[in-house]
């Protein structure tokens, strides 16, 4: 659940392969939210909508009471590696209609939109115009995502360039960005 919630597939499908590690969100313009709480750090069984563009993925979990549940396996561990700090410059959009539930799901038209995702807990995601390890779409990560920060929304749909740590967990990148440190180009 932290940054995000995500999953790292154990056993995949023709579409989400195993190794992959995919961000979650729920219907509507909404996150995965309390349901993930006490499944925390076990192994489950989720059933959803792979939404996809380019390399981002995100599963829209279904709203049925058996779409994620736990399932007695032993808790892999998933790779982590510390990136280093880096200056990007890119986009912050919600990482649901960017994978594809809306179109265009980029740029100032979205911003409302991609706000109201945002605030229901769907994961943000920087579009980055230089990619990191190969990747343009990061994760956006933060200490207490659960509340986005004012200062977030407000720079949605605009190229900003900020500073910030960036890992590497599974095969998703996450990027945590120092807010202070924006510019607006």
């Amino acid at each position: 659940l932290t940054p995000e919630p995500m999953l790292h597939v154990t056993q995949g499908t023709d579409r989400v392969p195993t190794g992959q590690t995919i961000m979650l969100s729920s219907g509507a313009k909404r996150g995965l939210g309390g349901r993930g709480v006490p499944l925390d750090g076990q192994m489950v069984s989720v059933r959803g909508i792979v939404l996809e563009r380019g390399t981002l993925n995100m599963l829209q979990v279904q709203g049925r009471a058996d779409a994620l549940v736990a399932v007695e396996k032993d808790v892999p561990d998933v790779p982590s590696e510390d990136l280093g700090r880096w200056r990007l410059t890119g986009e912050i959009c919600d990482g649901k209609c960017l994978a594809g539930a809306m179109r265009p799901g980029r740029g100032l038209a979205h911003k409302a939109c991609a706000n109201l995702c945002l605030i229901g807990g769907v994961p943000p995601v920087f579009v980055s115009t230089q990619p990191v390890e190969g990747e343009e779409f990061l994760m956006l990560g933060g200490a207490g995502m659960s509340e986005r920060p004012q200062v977030m929304l407000d720079m949605v749909g605009e190229y900003v360039t900020l500073d910030g740590d960036v890992e590497r967990r599974g095969d998703l990148i996450i990027f945590t960005p120092d807010y202070e440190t924006v510019v607006r180009p």
